[in-house]
């Protein structure tokens, strides 16, 4: 969850950079940091998430909330990896603010799983 709450945020500061230096840094940042912990971490989560599934059952309206909510973040993983892909070739789509709002998603996102997981609310 660290890695994909940092990820926007490196975004962010990619495309506030303006010199070359700055954004070879950040390219080496970004990649490093999905393959070597966001693409893991999703993967981990997921069979471990199925082993849970499988030993405990899917029960409980909270339970298809929340998994909507994990299928949505796995959507922002791959819209990450696709920004990755194009900061990598020196093309910025969108401008800091566009980040900056787009950091708070995962965030919130978390909160409202936690928050099923803890009150179980249907």
């Amino acid at each position: 969850m660290a890695a994909i709450l940092y990820m926007p945020r490196l975004f962010v500061y990619h495309s506030m950079s303006e010199d070359t230096e700055s954004r070879e840094r950040f390219k080496i940042m970004e990649r490093k940091l999905m393959r070597g912990i966001m693409t893991p971490a999703m993967i981990a989560t997921l069979v471990f998430g199925v082993w849970l599934w499988l030993g405990y059952g899917f029960k409980g309206g909270w339970m298809h909330a929340k998994l909507a909510l994990v299928v949505l973040l796995m959507a922002f993983h791959m819209w990450c990896a696709a920004t990755i892909k194009k900061l990598a070739r020196d093309e910025i789509p969108h401008g800091h603010v566009f980040y900056r709002w787009m950091n708070e998603l995962p965030a919130v996102a978390m909160i409202i799983i936690v928050i099923l997981v803890v009150v179980k609310p249907f």
